[in-house]
């Protein structure tokens, strides 16, 4: 299969690192703070209630589900109100959670895999969620990194994916973008014009995830994001060279 490559666009939860952990680790240390700073709060909202009350705020605000970091705050809120606890308490609840969300383990192949990506096409981060790269430590490997809640919209919207082409320079048949997620990731990124990657890891059995859809298919598919570091070596006549800034 034959495309350029002049630029490729990343999804980072479970496509750069495993988002699971780090769920987990947001709860237990969230949790862990509140039970320190405003007891009756933890009390009235252990981890399972806690969980239960942000998706309940999530389902009642569609119109901020690009935000996950105001959705986030809403639920610290309503649960500190309803705990009756100290409003001050939001935003260094807030940072807690964010601290942790920052606490990434890369799959193991990614950090190497990333540098040898960037090293030949520029690399943009389009992500639905909150990271920060700058925070995590790897955005000296992104040109930018563009999310939902600075767009306005995410994934699978085809402008977030046309407003990342237009600030790399790239018209979308130039761009890859690269992914774990069939519909936000794979198929958005094909209905928004651009080239698809597939990154479709095994889960800790050691099973891949099977493709569903007859219609339409990703540009390339690999299990691992060191197979498409490979694939860019194995076809420079696609791939623009290019040093990371």
């Amino acid at each position: 299969m034959s495309f350029p490559v002049r630029a490729i666009t990343l999804d980072l939860d479970d496509t750069l690192w495993p988002f699971a952990p780090i769920g987990a680790r947001i709860e237990k240390v969230l949790h862990a703070w509140l039970l320190e700073h405003t007891p009756r709060t933890a009390e009235m909202f252990p981890v399972e209630k806690m969980r239960a009350l942000r998706e309940q705020i999530f389902a009642q605000h569609p119109q901020l589900h690009y935000d996950l970091s105001a959705l986030r705050r809403l639920t610290l809120q309503q649960a500190l109100a309803e705990s009756g606890a100290d409003a001050s308490l939001l935003e260094p609840a807030y940072e807690i959670f964010y601290a942790a969300r920052n606490q990434v383990e890369c799959y193991p192949d990614s950090i190497a895999a990333l540098e040898r990506i960037a090293a030949r096409v520029p690399v943009a981060a389009v992500t639905n969620g909150n990271a920060d790269l700058e925070r995590i430590g790897l955005a000296q490997h992104f040109v930018f990194q563009l999310g939902a809640r600075e767009h306005g919209a995410g994934k699978p919207d085809p402008g977030i994916f046309h407003a990342a082409c237009t600030r790399l320079g790239f018209a979308p048949a130039e761009v890859l973008h690269v992914g774990d997620h069939i519909d936000m990731d794979v198929i958005g990124a094909a209905q928004a014009g651009l080239r698809s990657c597939w990154i479709n890891r095994p889960d800790i059995d050691g099973r891949a995830q099977g493709w569903a859809r007859q219609d339409l298919q990703p540009d390339l598919h690999f299990d691992t994001l060191t197979a498409l570091a490979d694939w860019l070596d194995a076809h420079p006549q696609f791939a623009s060279e290019h040093a990371a800034a």
